[in-house]
């Protein structure tokens, strides 16, 4: 479904699982830091709000989007997570360079859940400019975040 018809933080408050015995790992990119800090603000915030005590929320941070296939692999060696959330935000450019780093996260993502015992959660914003990237980590289509953590919590009661 498009975000512009539907916003990324409402949800049913009544079919999201009690997830105060849950741990989560979440990997975050330091590339737009100002659009993937109010999405971990978001991510954290939720979890939070359906009972994962902060001491179970481990937070990892990688230099760029393409990293975060590697930062996830390691929280999935590492082990004792229900699931794992990736944040982070691609904004295209002038070159190609944004559908490769797209692709490569979005099929590095995908082969990690194929073979993994918990859920990876893709939590990547791919926009065309920045205003799109404010509009979906707190803006008028909510906090991706906040819909990324709902989403972990639900798989890992899967």
């Amino acid at each position: 479904m498009a975000t512009s018809l539907h916003n990324l933080s409402d949800y049913d408050l009544t079919k999201v699982p009690d997830a105060s015995n849950m741990c989560f790992g979440i990997v975050v990119s330091e590339w737009n830091p100002e659009v993937t800090g109010a999405l971990l603000e978001g991510t954290v915030k939720t979890l939070e709000k359906y009972g994962t005590l902060n001491e179970n929320i481990h937070v990892k941070t990688v230099p760029g989007s393409f990293e975060l296939v590697y930062g996830a692999h390691q929280m999935i060696l590492n082990g004792g997570y229900d699931a794992v959330i990736i944040l982070g935000c691609v904004i295209r450019g002038e070159t190609p360079h944004f559908d490769y780093i797209c692709q490569g996260v979005t099929n590095g993502i995908a082969q990690l859940n194929s073979k993994s015992e918990i859920p990876i959660v893709y939590g990547l914003l791919t926009t065309n400019d920045q205003q799109q990237a404010f509009d979906r980590c707190g803006g008028k289509y909510g906090n991706k975040g906040d819909e990324c953590a709902i989403v972990a919590i639900k798989m890992a009661k899967f």
